[in-house]
């Protein structure tokens, strides 16, 4: 088998193409024939030391593919069951081995490629929208980075929870992009200070209810002053890098602040597949479109992480093998 590997911190040239012995699984392990894996910031954060792994290391958290074989232990699935998974780390690889209580089936009428691309970023977008603020009809709330890979999904999610949806983008391209998911209000932050025109097409000093920031350290203090009191801001990620420490201060008028993280909200199998069930039953039947935006064979990893780093990519990022 192929996997992604590396063993220093650093830019995109630190991750090697590796041949390796293929997986045997033990336990309740499964092992997989991975279709594809998905390409997330947080790999990213793992390749450069800002979130600390052990090392060496694979990389790459979510995947999707075949079940090639079981271990003892394992009874939920049989060879040749589609599955999918996050959390997994490894996944840059044409064959992973990982625990069955990780995995979901993924249903006849959805892709593997899809089902890769939605088991991280789509699963945060449900989080953020169901369970950390939950969204209710006519609710404001703002989605940065709407045409990436949880922007988009998001962007979708709080429409059909009813919610009015103000996102930023960097490009012309971004904006129809967000637009097509359904967002009401597209801002180009490059162009104008987000802060102020989203209080221009409100009307309001502080119009929104929550704020979904994915971005980070240059987002963060405008969104925060679009609160309404009692709003919530969610930083979930740091594209932009991370934010710096806050006072409690700056969270007047009785803001909430939380920085949540998806496996907190898949903390069981039955958690996991419940979100999953409900991603999947969307995306079959319509209400959920999942743009993959590029996919990269496994060698040109590097290609991928540079294109995503340097926000010159919409929708979802796939590996195939």
């Amino acid at each position: 088998m192929q996997r992604i590997e590396f063993s220093v911190t650093g830019g995109s040239d630190v991750l090697e193409f590796v041949e390796v012995e293929g997986p045997v699984p033990s336990g309740d392990q499964v092992a997989i024939e991975v279709a594809a894996s998905g390409v997330n910031f947080i790999d990213t954060y793992h390749r450069s030391g800002l979130y600390e792994i052990p090392l060496p290391s694979g990389l790459g958290l979510e995947g999707a593919g075949t079940v090639a074989a079981l271990g003892p232990d394992a009874g939920e699935f049989a060879v040749g069951d589609r599955v999918a998974w996050t959390g997994a780390i490894g996944s840059y690889a044409t064959h992973h081995v990982v625990a069955e209580g990780s995995l979901v089936r993924v249903p006849e009428g959805v892709a593997l490629d899809t089902a890769a691309a939605v088991m991280l970023q789509g699963l945060t977008a449900h989080y953020l929208a169901t369970s950390t603020w939950p969204l209710e009809a006519g609710q404001r709330c703002l989605v940065h980075a709407g045409a990436g890979g949880v922007g988009l999904l998001l962007i979708q999610m709080a429409k059909l929870r009813g919610a009015e949806v103000f996102t930023t983008v960097g490009t012309d391209e971004k904006a129809e992009l967000a637009r097509g998911a359904g967002a009401d209000h597209v801002v180009m932050y490059r162009d104008v200070d987000f802060t102020d025109a989203i209080r221009e097409l409100t009307g309001a000093e502080r119009p929104l209810d929550v704020v979904y920031d994915g971005v980070g350290a240059t987002t963060f203090d405008g969104g925060l002053a679009l609160l309404r009191p009692r709003g919530l801001m969610a930083t979930f990620g740091n594209a932009s890098g991370p934010v710096p420490p806050v006072s409690p201060l700056q969270l007047m008028p009785s803001l909430f602040l939380t920085r949540p993280t998806l496996f907190d909200y898949i903390q069981t199998p039955a958690e996991l597949r419940r979100r999953t069930d409900e991603l999947f039953a969307w995306i079959a039947d319509g209400k959920l479109d999942v743009r993959i935006g590029a996919t990269y064979p496994l060698a040109e990893v590097a290609a991928a992480h540079d294109a995503l780093e340097g926000r010159r990519t919409t929708g979802k990022v796939l590996l195939t093998p």
